[in-house]
């Protein structure tokens, strides 16, 4: 593919027919002013070495140098070759338990570091085939979208830890159905979904999901991590995780389990311990699988091509100057050959100012260049430091703006990236490295879970490259993965929801039994048990001594009286 770097110069070029116009009408207005002296027959004869097809030899010739160094000027660039290349390859989902249990410390250094280690090493030994990432505990969300890029896979296995999601526990069998609709379209290839976890699901229908993934052609392979007789889960703090009880945590590899699921899915199980037999059983068991036909795009990079324009405007040039406007070649005057030293010296000062400018321009390539390389042994850090010499030189060099957001993207520095891959996007003109810069910026987006800007920027990336099978993959998964999102957060505001007006109906009637109690009387004191026994006491007292004192009463003799009712 063929292009300018700065196009703008490009306008220059008006000036060629420009300077066409102005010599024409030069000799016109020449010859006539030799009509006016005389015959134009004399006039030749009078003129034997005027030569009429030389001047206008030499001012083409003059006029081609000149847009030839006008076309230096734009920087024409040549190299970017976009090819889809076929080679033989598998698909792996890698689906990686990042529970808490995974923390465990019965596999040096962790259970958790042992399997990071463990991916790291597989990827190493992939040549023509493609990886996607899969994280999961209570829930699962992919990671890494299915990929040839070996080294994006490693960037983000380094920041997997269990804080990644929320949802504590180990739900296998949602991986299992995330990594079945994580691969491309492609049936002709070997696929295989690699669980690795310490076996404790919570959940489960792991097996069904696992023969699921068999009959559609995947095989699913399980590595254990962990001891079967258990181990604690260290807090970071220096302490291990404990129940609700107080006691201690001990989490054990749940081997029946792994090879359950692992014999379901037409795989294999394999222990994972201290040592390196693990990783080749899974090199040896993926080398079985039916190796198809695996797409892969590559990008070359952008080479200066103003060396070629140069050499040619040196040639016009040079031919310009053994050109003589006279018939006669011989140089029997020497005002003659002091004029042609005076044209050669211009010419060559010319060539040293352009030179001079194609240098200057060629100085923030040098940058990127070394940038890539350092890019490409993962010095990151260092690759940003050359990608910014490099734009600091020529802020409108849209690779290495495009290639600064890559170094910030392997650093995590995700902000930053987003920023330099939309400024090269706007600067390229380029559709299909605009494509690129967009791309990017739906990945980075994608795993921020920043869904709605994902897709906005993955379809960007559709309008400059409507082939990009990649990235039209990622948008749909995103798509997918928003509208999950967007029913747990309808469902999540239910909740509250119903617990809010729950809450509200509980504070009404807790409001209304408080009117209640303020409208009733208020209650009579009521009597202590000692006080009331001592009352019963003394009418019981009271009682027999009434009951005495009649008894006396009767006793005595009565008088009888006659009252007389007068």
């Amino acid at each position: 593919m063929f292009r300018f770097e700065s196009p703008i110069y490009l306008y220059f070029l008006l000036l060629i027919p420009l300077l066409g116009v102005m010599r024409f009408v030069a000799v016109r207005s020449r010859r006539k002013k030799l009509r006016k002296f005389g015959d134009t027959d004399l006039l030749k004869q009078l003129m034997p070495t005027v030569s009429v097809f030389r001047p206008e030899v030499k001012f083409w010739l003059m006029a081609a140098a000149l847009a030839m160094l006008i076309v230096m000027l734009a920087r024409p660039q040549m190299g970017t070759r976009i090819s889809h290349e076929k080679r033989n390859g598998i698909e792996t989902i890698i689906a990686l338990d990042i529970s808490n249990s995974m923390l465990a410390e019965d596999v040096m250094p962790s259970r958790l570091s042992k399997s990071k280690m463990l991916v790291e090493n597989m990827v190493d030994h992939f040549t023509n085939d493609k990886i996607g990432l899969i994280v999961f505990a209570g829930d699962a969300f992919v990671q890494l979208p299915i990929t040839s890029d070996y080294v994006s896979a490693k960037m983000f296995m380094q920041n997997i830890e269990p804080q990644l999601i929320a949802t504590q526990g180990t739900d296998i069998a949602e991986a299992l159905r995330m990594g079945m609709n994580s691969f491309t379209q492609d049936e002709q290839v070997g696929r295989a979904i690699i669980v690795i976890t310490d076996g404790e699901d919570h959940e489960g229908g792991a097996v069904e999901a696992a023969e699921a993934a068999k009959k559609k052609g995947m095989r699913v392979f399980v590595l254990g991590v962990g001891d079967p007789k258990g181990s604690p889960i260290p807090t970071g703090d220096g302490s291990y995780m404990t129940d609700n009880t107080g006691q201690t945590v001990m989490s054990a590899l749940n081997e029946d389990m792994c090879r359950q699921i692992a014999q379901a899915g037409g795989g294999a199980y394999i222990h994972v311990d201290n040592t390196n037999v693990a990783q080749e059983k899974l090199n040896d068991e993926l080398i079985k699988l039916q190796k198809g036909d695996i797409t892969t795009t590559l990008y070359s990079e952008y080479d200066e091509q103003f060396q070629a324009f140069g050499i040619l405007a040196l040639l016009l040039l040079i031919i310009e100057i053994c050109v003589f406007e006279s018939k006669n070649p011989m140089l029997k005057n020497v005002r003659l050959f002091k004029q042609r030293r005076r044209s050669v010296n211009a010419v060559l000062l010319l060539l040293f100012l352009m030179t001079s400018l194609g240098a200057a321009a060629q100085a923030d390539r040098q940058s990127v260049r070394h940038g890539n390389r350092l890019f490409r042994t993962q010095e990151f850090a260092k690759s940003e430091v050359e990608y910014r010499k490099a734009v600091a030189k020529n802020p409108r060099n849209a690779q290495a703006v495009y290639n600064l957001g890559c170094a910030l993207m392997a650093q995590q520095k995700d902000s930053a990236a987003i920023v330099q891959f939309q400024n090269a996007g706007k600067m390229e003109t380029v559709k299909m490295r605009k494509a690129m810069s967009y791309h990017n910026i739906g990945v980075i987006c994608q795993q921020h879970q920043m869904f709605g800007e994902a897709i906005e920027a993955y379809k960007e990336a559709l309008r400059n490259n409507p082939k990009d099978d990649e990235t039209r993959y990622n948008l749909a998964l995103c798509k997918r993965q928003q509208k999950n999102q967007q029913n747990k957060d309808q469902k999540q505001n239910q909740q509250d929801k119903d617990k809010k007006q729950n809450q509200q109906d509980k504070d009404k009637k807790q409001q209304q039994g408080q009117q209640k109690q303020q409208q009733q009387p208020p209650p009579k004191e009521q009597m202590s048990k000692e006080n009331a026994e001592q009352l019963l006491n003394a009418a019981i007292q009271e009682e027999k001594a009434t009951q005495q004192r009649m008894k006396k009463a009767m006793q005595q003799p009565r008088s009888r009286r006659l009252q007389k009712n007068w």
